[in-house]
């Protein structure tokens, strides 16, 4: 699976941003898909996280009410919306997919998945 990230970019505290993972493979729909984000001088963490039936979504506290993962099969994408945005929220954003097809259990370590985006920076100003 190859996996493309877009959409991120600079936005004023308390503004909304979508992003965007684009991914290659007729298996796209046999993959939960999360998003984690690093932040400068930070590791990086989970964020959300979407079952591969797009029938379940989970999310770190720190986003939760906030942001919200959905996917599309159909066109091999899956989304992160972004409200309420936080100057904290800066960071580069990634999507990901584990190693497993029909996966049941939720991953929320980087080191859980295989496939990787190439990252697109969110910038929250104050």
């Amino acid at each position: 699976v190859q996996l493309q990230a877009s959409g991120g970019g600079l936005v004023q505290a308390g503004g909304s941003l979508r992003l965007s993972c684009a991914a290659s493979g007729r298996t796209f729909s046999a993959y939960n898909m999360a998003w984690f984000r690093q932040a400068p001088g930070k590791e990086r963490e989970f964020a959300g996280a979407i079952a591969w039936s797009g029938g379940s979504t989970y999310y770190a506290v720190s986003v939760k009410g906030r942001f919200t993962v959905s996917r599309d099969n159909a066109k091999n994408t899956v989304y992160l919306q972004m409200n309420s945005l936080k100057p904290e929220d800066t960071a580069i954003y990634y999507c990901a997919a584990p190693s497993q097809m029909y996966d049941s259990t939720w991953y929320f370590r980087p080191k859980d998945y295989a496939y990787w985006g190439q990252g697109t920076l969110v910038t929250v100003s104050s």
